[in-house]
Parts: C-alpha cells; structure tokens; sequence
C-alpha cells in the first residue's frame, strides 16, 4: 500500500473530525422507530451493530481519501497510521492493560474484598458474557468501534495539523460530546428530569474526556490501536471507581482501600511514561 500523509489547515482536520462524530453518533439513529425501545435492547443493539461496522468501514476511507501520497520521511501507510500494525502489538496488548489496572488498584481491591475475583475463575461465566447482547457491546464492539473512530481515524488528521499534545487534549472533546446523545434516552426511557439528565450527561462528558485524553495518549505513545482499546475494554468493565463503596467497610479495612486508591494512582503516574516509551512498541508514526 502507498504511503500517504497529511496536510490540512486547522480548521480542515477539526471539521473532518466533527464529520466523523456525526457520521458515528448519526448511525446510531438511522434505523425506523430507533428512539421507541432503550438502548438495552436486543434489537436496537442488533441494529446499532451493523451501523457501526458500516460506519468503521465507510470512515477509513474517507481518512485515506484526505491523505496524499508521498515519499517523505513523515508518509506511513493508511495502515500504520490507523495503528493496525504487527510489529509491536503484543507489548502494546498487555502493557497498557496492566497500566490501567495500576491506577484501578483501588477498585480492584475493592473487587477483591467483595469476592468478586472469583467470578472470574468460573468458565460459565464468560460464556454467560459471550452470549449476553449487552456484554459484547460494552466490552467488545463500543471499545473497538469508538477507539477506532475517535483515536484511530481522527489522530492521523490532528496531529499533523496542531500536533501531537494538542491533537491529544482536542481528539477527547468529541468523544465526550458525541455521548450527548445518551441525554435523549435519558428523558425517554428512564424518565428522569431534564435537569437530571443533563446532570448525568455533564458527568459522563466529564470522565469520558479524561478518558479520552488517556486513552489518545496509548495511541500516541504506542502507535497502536489494540493499546487503548484494551484499555477502554477494562475500564467499561470496572465502571466508574465507587468511592461511595469504602464507607461501607470498618475503619481499618477502609483505611487499607484508600491505601490502594492512594497508591495506584501514584504508582501509576511513575511508570506511565516508561511503560509507554514508543520503542516498547516500535512505534515510528507518532513521537508525542
């Protein structure tokens, strides 16, 4: 495949960019009577997935139609550029996941404490998960789909436009907008308030962006897109941290948790750079 690269002004990358939210979050509403049933069910989920693998088709294209062929230092194939690439992909699987699980320490033993871990022991369970609708979305198809659109397909555009540290801090703003859409279906199917839902929909932009922002720096940083899908994967699973849940345990044991909470984000703020150094990943497509 040809090498290609980028060279758009500003405003050029950043509309592209909006174009392929809209393209994401529209897809999700093609479909006659989509606002009539909650997002939960089979059908809708059903019907979502195939809009989704249309749309991780269809945007591809369109980054490799705004890209111009060269011989540059700076080309990469369309490929390596989507952070699809073999060489590197093992480290780039298993690192950041054990990353993210340093800065979950708190939850985990939160999980620990609650004897959740042993779920994890029994096969039925993740058959039970294979065949649940809502498990695959949320561990599998949303993680991909939502990485690949919103890291993979907007970062190549961003980055050679405003660079890598902005394209970083920018890239997360659409993927916290683009959850808006979770507003109407908020108000029509779990009844809430309009001033409640708007609540809910301020806190999911909130800690979707910080995400975002973590998860563009696995892809910047490894050059991969396994690395913050693998992630993103992980942190659906956990959930928010339920700081609300330590109250609930006797002082000594709260004590031990916040311990945890504590020292998993310090641990983590250590290694994230080393963790991440691009040569870990042969990653020769971005140098944030």
């Amino acid at each position: 495949m040809a090498v290609i690269v980028f060279e758009h002004a500003s405003w050029q990358a950043v509309l592209l960019c909006l174009l392929f939210a809209v393209i994401y979050v529209g897809s999700l509403y093609v479909w006659a009577g989509s606002t009539e049933k909650n997002r939960d069910h089979p059908d809708v989920i059903r019907k979502r997935f195939v809009s989704i693998t249309v749309v991780s088709v269809v945007v591809p294209v369109l980054v490799w139609l705004a890209g111009r062929s060269s011989e540059s230092k700076q080309a990469h194939t369309l490929w390596e550029w989507l952070g699809l690439r073999f060489l590197g992909f093992l480290p780039a699987f298993i690192i950041p996941l054990i990353l993210t699980m340093v800065l979950f320490m708190g939850p985990l033993a939160l999980h620990y404490m609650d004897g959740i871990f042993r779920l994890y022991l029994e096969p039925r369970y993740w058959v039970n998960c294979i065949k649940n609708m809502i498990w695959v979305r949320n561990h599998i198809v949303a993680p991909f789909s939502e990485e690949f659109i919103f890291r993979a397909c907007m970062l190549p555009l961003l980055v050679p436009a405003i660079g890598e540290s902005a394209a970083m801090i920018l890239c997360p703003l659409f993927f916290g907008v683009a959850h808006f859409h979770h507003l109407i279906e908020r108000i029509i199917h779990e009844q809430c308030e309009i001033k409640q839902a708007v609540q809910k929909s301020m806190f999911q932009f909130f800690y979707t962006t910080v995400f975002g922002i973590y998860s563009a720096f696995l892809f910047l940083r490894t050059g991969h897109l396994i690395a913050p899908v693998i992630a993103h994967a992980f942190c659906n699973h956990m959930g928010f941290p339920a700081f609300n849940e330590v109250m609930g345990y006797p002082q000594t044991i709260r004590r031990r948790l916040a311990m945890f909470f504590v020292l998993g984000l310090v641990l983590w703020i250590m290694v994230l750079f080393p963790l991440t150094y691009p040569a870990l990943y042969a990653n020769d497509v971005y140098v944030l």
